[in-house]
């Protein structure tokens, strides 16, 4: 192994030698396979051990995107060889002993992401003396269609094979296996409630950092019927072996149509509602339930978690869709029908509300803010949990965004200006978001390394929270309207319509 100086640091691993940079002081290692590409005999299938190679891989650049979904501006860009399924490693110190290691899980709605974005850049979490990992996993239909002869959740299966490989291998870059952190932030945090309930998980990882959880997990037979939906879309019967001989971006685009037109499908429900056909699948074996409803099951009882979100969770889908101004009595009602435990409840409950703050607190409430509390609820049961929520307002677009979904990423990771983080911070980020980024960090940091990030665990009587704003303070939970709104809700998988 090469020391922390060196130009080209060099580590082995399990599979061969690797070849990195040193970039600010910190050793990186980009584009390491950690499974064969799933292409030709291997597509729609588990994910399977990469091979070795031989003398010494240059490990200087991302492995490629995935394929993935067009919608909501992705580039939908793909890798021709399928060598998607890689991992990245920020190392402080090679020659260290068994550094905390953090590994994060990218979101995008299950549908698209790549562990190349800038924003995921971990040099400054790693010069804070932890080992950061990112790694790609597969998505939309590709990940998660639910076809028949394939298996169910492929991209959580990659997410599981990721971790086994940082297990077998982060000691080579000074990282302790034993004490991994999962975090991760919208689908990645729904991805790792999911991982906490997983049987094939179990033991990978110590804590768990879920930032802003989605609820939505669909029941097999719902899936099933939106694989035959997409199948059709191409001709075919939702049939693994007959659906890998496509390409992936036929596959990928048949997704995204099916998208375009759920909105008159009204036998998938809530799924059509948000036009969303991908998710995490309770299929009883990959995934046997939803996180919280299975309060002892699992890798759970052995897990540390926080979990949270931002207190304007919705404000950035309706600023991307130039929907801020323009929601009518009309789409606040759908929305209030749709989504609510009871509409009228809700309009009771917020008697000040206009429409376009009605739609906006029901979508917040059962896309992320609901589930991410019922998570802390259910985990409380079983092991230690912190609760937090985002009240920072994101000082982008005029101040138009309050404390949005995603504000958590550029605070998460450091980089100010990286990619969105621009969109979200300003092109001149003031020194409160520096502040309050260091102020999380450390607090996140804290949490990898001892289990304690600096506030008390959450429980039914005190429901303390880590509510952070320019002065980050430690309160009862902020949301308790909602909260009772929802008590009685399951968040159960999303099924079938009559």
């Amino acid at each position: 192994m090469s020391a922390i100086g060196s130009a080209a640091p060099e580590v082995r691993v399990t599979t061969g030698r690797l070849r990195g940079r040193m970039e600010d002081g910190v050793a990186v290692f980009r584009g390491v396979p950690f499974a064969r590409p799933p292409v030709g005999a291997l597509r729609l299938a588990a994910p399977v051990p990469s091979e070795p190679w031989d003398g010494v891989r240059e490990a200087g650049a991302f492995g490629p995107p995935p394929p993935q979904s067009k919608m909501l501006g992705a580039s939908g860009a793909d890798g021709t060889d399928g060598d998607w399924l890689t991992v990245n490693v920020w190392s402080p110190d090679l020659g260290a002993a068994r550094l905390p290691v953090m590994v994060w899980i990218h979101g995008g709605g299950y549908m698209y992401g790549w562990s190349g974005d800038p924003v995921f850049d971990g040099r400054v979490l790693a010069r804070d003396g932890v080992i950061v990992v990112t790694f790609n996993y597969r998505v939309s239909a590709e990940g998660f269609g639910h076809f028949q002869g394939a298996p169910a959740n492929r991209g959580l299966l990659d997410q599981v094979a990721a971790l086994r490989w940082v297990h077998d291998n982060i000691a080579a870059f000074g990282g302790d296996p034993d004490r991994v952190t999962v975090f991760g932030e919208s689908a990645g945090a729904g991805s790792i409630a999911a991982l906490t309930v997983m049987p094939g998980a179990a033991g990978l990882f110590r804590r768990a950092i879920a930032q802003s959880v989605p609820g939505m997990f669909l029941s097999a037979e719902l899936a099933t019927d939106i694989a035959a939906a997409l199948a059709g879309e191409l001709g075919l019967d939702p049939l693994a072996d007959e659906l890998a001989r496509l390409s992936p971006e036929r596959l990928i685009d048949a997704g995204d149509a099916v998208a375009e037109k759920m909105g008159g499908c009204p036998r998938w429900g809530r799924t059509a509602y948000v036009r969303t056909p991908f998710a995490p699948v309770v299929d009883g074996e990959v995934l046997p339930a939803v996180p919280w409803l299975s309060p002892s099951d699992g890798a759970a009882r052995e897990v540390e978690l926080i979990v949270g979100h931002t207190r304007d969770e919705y404000r950035l889908f309706m600023a991307i869709s130039g929907d801020i101004g323009r929601i009518t009595a009309e789409r606040a009602a759908t929305a209030l029908r749709e989504l609510a435990p009871d509409p009228e409840a809700y309009r009771a409950a917020y008697p000040g509300a206009d429409d376009e703050r009605l739609y906006e607190l029901v979508h917040s409430d059962w896309m992320f803010r609901m589930p991410s509390v019922r998570l802390a609820e259910t985990h409380q049961k079983r092991g230690r949990a912190h609760l937090y929520e985002l009240t920072w307002p994101a000082p982008g677009m005029g101040g138009a965004l309050g404390a949005c979904h995603g504000l958590g990423l550029p605070l998460t990771f450091g980089d100010l200006t990286a990619g969105a983080a621009g969109l979200l911070i300003g092109q001149e980020p003031p020194p409160a978001a520096a502040e309050l980024s260091a102020r999380v960090r450390a607090a996140w940091i804290a949490f990898a390394t001892t289990g304690d990030p600096g506030w008390p665990v959450y429980e039914p009587k005190n429901r303390h929270t880590w509510v952070i704003d320019a002065e980050p303070s430690v309160t009862a939970y902020p949301e308790e309207i909602s909260l009772e709104l929802w008590a009685g809700y399951a968040f159960s998988p999303l099924t079938l319509q009559a």
